[in-house]
């Protein structure tokens, strides 16, 4: 009949109109854009060899199967984690601007957001991805983790008070943003600290990912010291060193590349006409997707 796909054909259509939700949701679960990629080819895996007949609701039962990979890679990434050398950031990716109403889609995505996340245990993270980002009932999570609705609940509620206690202040990626971004990288660029300083949050911080094999500061960097500190970071970048301004991660990014490769972003948080946080990713690793298809 024409328009119908033959059976295996609208198997694989079925799976590839969800895949984009649920590379976003491995990649809010995860960090890491790469491990996400990962977990939906195995959905896919799984996918390609259940019982169709016995799936009433395609959509769901992806959901289900993603977020329980998710949910595992997270509990062994844990480990690692914790003997992380230096602040851990996520893998920076690029973003689909989201519709105004799922504007909890785009702030979920920030470099700042996915830290905050961090303080969760992998169960509470899963909960409240799926529950405050992804809005599903409780009783569909209860039933991806296991868990009763009630127990999700509560699970929800004490992420939400954790991630609330140290949420950033979320400003979309506007023209103002973009103003604020531009100017205060030119001043680091020039040297003018007067310039930076004007520019920076009172509370305004720097963390800079380098993992194990780069150079990177240990700490988090404050106010005080930042106009310094980014003043002689662009000031020993290579004259051939290929300079852009991008969106990663939802906000306003310098992409630094060197002979070709991506040596090091610098993410921008700006709210109120200032900027509040600055995220650093000098680790190779998490800079390898920067030019894979949008995650939306």
């Amino acid at each position: 009949m024409t328009g119908v796909l033959p059976a295996d054909d609208h198997h694989l259509a079925t799976f590839e109109a969800e895949r984009p939700r649920l590379l976003g949701l491995a990649y809010r679960i995860t960090g890491s854009r790469s491990g996400a990629e990962d977990l939906v080819q195995e959905a896919w895996l799984r996918w390609d060899r259940a019982d169709r007949d016995a799936v009433e609701r395609p959509a769901a039962w992806l959901t289900t199967v993603t977020s329980r990979l998710a949910l595992d890679h997270l509990k062994s990434a844990q480990v690692s984690r914790e003997a992380y050398v230096g602040p851990w950031l996520p893998e920076a990716a690029t973003v689909e601007p989201g519709p105004a109403e799922r504007a909890e889609l785009a702030e979920s995505v920030t470099i700042g957001f996915l830290a905050v996340l961090e303080r969760l245990g992998p169960m509470e993270r899963v909960v409240f991805l799926l529950a405050d980002v992804f809005s599903l009932p409780f009783d569909e999570i209860g039933t991806i983790v296991d868990k009763t609705p009630e127990a999700c609940r509560q699970v929800a509620s004490r992420a939400r008070r954790r991630v609330r206690e140290g949420r950033p202040r979320f400003s979309p990626t506007d023209d103002d943003a973009w103003q604020v971004a531009a100017a205060f990288l030119t001043a680091a660029q020039l040297g003018d600290l007067d310039g930076l300083v004007a520019l920076l949050s009172e509370d305004a911080l720097v963390v800079s990912d380098g993992g194990a094999a780069h150079h990177a500061a240990r700490h988090p960097i404050v106010a005080d010291r930042i106009p310094r500190f980014l003043a002689n970071l662009t000031a020993r970048m290579p004259a051939d060193a290929v300079r852009s301004m991008r969106v990663l991660n939802g906000q306003p990014t310098l992409v630094v590349e060197e002979q070709g490769e991506v040596s090091f972003t610098v993410g921008l948080a700006v709210a109120a006409g200032q900027v509040q946080r600055i995220w650093i990713i000098r680790n190779p690793e998490k800079l390898k997707t920067i030019n894979t298809p949008p995650i939306p």
